[in-house]
């Protein structure tokens, strides 16, 4: 096990992140007021932004639950201070993720960061860790479809509404894909702690892999439309259309146009 004495820059703010959530906050207030001479390149970076954002803070999740379950060394590793570079699978967190949002227009679960299960005690708190970092996507998908479900979208810009109808789809596919009780997922975290010991010796060689077989289902054109028909199901339920979820995938990628999506398309 790791020892590490706790020092203050443990859990100092890293510049890095500050930055991030500075460009989001920059190109959302650009894409709000119709500043940018681009629209498409401010959506682009405000949705970018805003989801590293989430994702670092999804990692911040199951690390500072772990430190309150018992794992001190999480501070230490640098886990606390929501660098995006400091977390164990930087490729698997950070940069994955995006490049499947710019290529698929969906929310990939982010490796999660080396928690010292062995400090941890009690399966209540092995499992609030492994959900603590979807939760933090739920809360996110929350807060970006509000404005939809409490009605409130009288004043707000067409491009800013569907960019939050866009980063409110990665939310909900990365919260429903992370908890689903996949090995190597955080719902099969959630649910490892109770399962026999034989049981979890059988799955075991299966974690490493347990992403790529969920994308490869995925592949199947029944899943696929099973799972996205779900989606569209429930991002409807908080008065999100498909409508609003393509043209904000259509407008983030910038580079690309689609009629139906231009003003007066």
């Amino acid at each position: 096990m790791t020892t590490a004495t706790a020092r203050p820059s443990d859990r100092r703010i890293s510049p890095v992140f500050l930055g991030i959530v500075a460009v989001a906050a920059v190109t959302g207030w650009a894409t709000w007021t119709g500043f940018a001479e681009q629209p498409g390149l401010a959506v682009f970076l405000f949705v970018t932004a805003a989801w590293v954002v989430s994702l670092c803070l999804h990692e911040y999740a199951h690390a500072r639950t772990a430190l309150h379950s018992g794992d001190i060394s999480v501070g230490a590793k640098g886990y606390l201070t929501l660098n995006p570079v400091k977390y164990t699978h930087a490729l698997l967190s950070i940069v994955l993720p995006v490049l499947f949002v710019i290529m698929g227009g969906i929310g990939l679960p982010g490796g999660a960061v080396f928690i010292e299960r062995g400090r941890i005690k009690g399966r209540w708190r092995h499992s609030l860790i492994s959900a603590a970092g979807p939760l933090t996507n739920v809360l996110f998908a929350v807060v970006c479809t509000a404005p939809f479900w409490l009605d409130a979208l009288d004043g707000v810009p067409r491009d800013f509404r569907l960019a939050l109808a866009f980063l409110a789809l990665l939310q909900v596919t990365a919260a429903i894909l992370n908890f689903l009780p996949v090995p190597g997922l955080d719902g099969y975290g959630v649910i490892e702690p109770w399962l026999s010991y034989h049981v979890r010796r059988q799955v075991e060689p299966l974690a490493p892999f347990g992403l790529l077989i969920v994308f490869a289902l995925l592949w199947i054109p029944a899943l696929n439309g099973v799972f996205f028909d779900a989606v569209d199901a429930l991002l409807r339920s908080l008065g999100i259309g498909d409508v609003d979820t393509y043209c904000g995938f259509e407008l983030y990628r910038f580079w690309q146009t689609d009629p139906l999506c231009t003003p007066g398309g």
